[in-house]
């Protein structure tokens, strides 16, 4: 009886406390704990994003020196590869590479160097004459002279404010160079040893994460490869059309504003805009505004025909995104890393955004097969009341 009665009372406890509602985390509904949980993964993410970024700002000679050797071994591992297959020891092929880089970047700086000293002494009477005529035409216009003078004057006071220290500038050119010979240390040791270097970091891996995380950074190089070595093209073909624009007008220094514009067409949408506006510039100043207004026109050609010709085609859509994340990207990576930064923001944008879509849709490995169970005995079978009762 006593029995009966401690059941009874176990199942009513039982009852009263189904009955009761769900406290704690159980007691959220389902919509906002989906919100939780998704803030909470964005925001951790976004913290280690800027971690990240804080380091490699930190770092910044260490950043720009391997971001400038990926950027130029995306661009002259077909020297090195064609050199191989030609028998040629890896070791040289990759220290060919970097002394072609070498003299295709002297070669051009060199002219321009030249042309500039020989063109100094005239652009600099152009310039004067330009400087001349628009202060003549600010006074006899909107301006008197008093307003023109304090107008310079205030520019010559902000731009000696904006002027940085020397020791700090030192140090700034000293870290350039030091990270660009880095650059080519590392753009020596990537061209010969890249392969092997990339399937050491695989192997280290979890077994079942390597063909995932190698085909999502295959994808991610193959974007970068063809982003570097399409806007080397597209770059040649702005600087060759703009030259030869500024050639035939006869404008001073038209070598130098000419691979001006080859190295600002890398960095996207900014850069054309810049580099066509100091050619634009110098030329009103040097030839007057009939020479300018068809300086200006070539620009125009030249970046409609980029835009809408040598990209889609060049570049390809494998590496196209919207003008808005570009940019973004831009923006961001300038605010971040200044001119470095705003050069490799697209590219990088492009070769995470390629790398985890291919990551994400490569299928998941197969479970390894679970080992089979080792054989036991069968139980025994039940005893029935039967053999109960047949017992002595």
């Amino acid at each position: 009886m006593a029995r009966r009665l401690g059941d009874a009372a176990t199942g009513r406890s039982q009852a009263g406390a189904g009955d009761r509602p769900p406290a704690g985390w159980p007691a959220v509904p389902g919509l906002l704990r989906t919100i939780a949980a998704t803030s909470t993964c964005l925001l951790v993410a976004a913290a280690a994003i800027a971690l990240v970024g804080w380091v490699l700002v930190r770092l910044a000679p260490v950043t720009l020196a391997v971001t400038a050797a990926l950027f130029l071994t995306a661009l002259l591992h077909p020297v090195a590869a064609f050199l191989h297959r030609l028998h040629v020891p890896k070791g040289l092929g990759a220290l060919a590479g970097v002394l072609l880089l070498v003299l295709v970047v002297a070669g051009p700086l060199t002219l321009v160097a030249n042309q500039a000293i020989a063109q100094f002494d005239d652009l600099r009477r152009q310039l004067l004459a330009g400087l001349d005529q628009l202060r003549a035409f600010l006074t006899s216009g909107p301006l008197n002279q008093q307003q023109l003078n304090a107008a310079i004057e205030e520019l010559i006071r902000a731009l000696r404010g904006a002027a940085p220290d020397p020791v700090a500038g030192a140090m700034t050119t000293l870290q350039t160079l030091a990270a660009m010979a880095a650059a080519l240390v590392l753009l020596f040791f990537f061209l010969r040893d890249g392969p092997g270097m990339w399937e050491w970091i695989v192997h280290r891996l979890p077994a079942r994460r390597r063909e995932r995380v190698d085909a999502a950074a295959r994808a991610g190089w193959s974007t970068l490869v063809a982003y570097v070595r399409g806007t080397m093209a597209v770059a040649a073909v702005d600087a060759v059309g703009i030259g030869l624009a500024l050639i035939l007008l006869q404008v001073p220094f038209a070598l130098g504003l000419a691979f001006l514009t080859f190295l600002f067409a890398f960095v996207p949408i900014v850069g054309a805009v810049v580099a066509g506006a100091v050619a634009v510039l110098v030329t009103l100043v040097s030839n007057g505004v009939t020479d300018a207004l068809l300086v200006l026109g070539a620009v125009v050609i030249v970046q409609q025909l980029e835009g809408n010709l040598l990209e889609p085609v060049i570049i390809g859509k494998a590496v196209r995104l919207h003008p808005a994340v570009v940019l973004v990207a831009v923006t961001a990576g300038t605010l971040v890393g200044g001119i470095a930064g705003g050069v490799v923001a697209v590219p990088l944008t492009a070769v995470v955004y390629r790398a985890v879509t291919r990551g994400l849709a490569f299928p998941e490995p197969a479970a390894p097969d679970e080992p089979a169970a080792p054989d036991k005995a069968p139980p025994p079978p039940p005893k029935t009341p039967g053999d109960q009762q047949s017992r002595p």
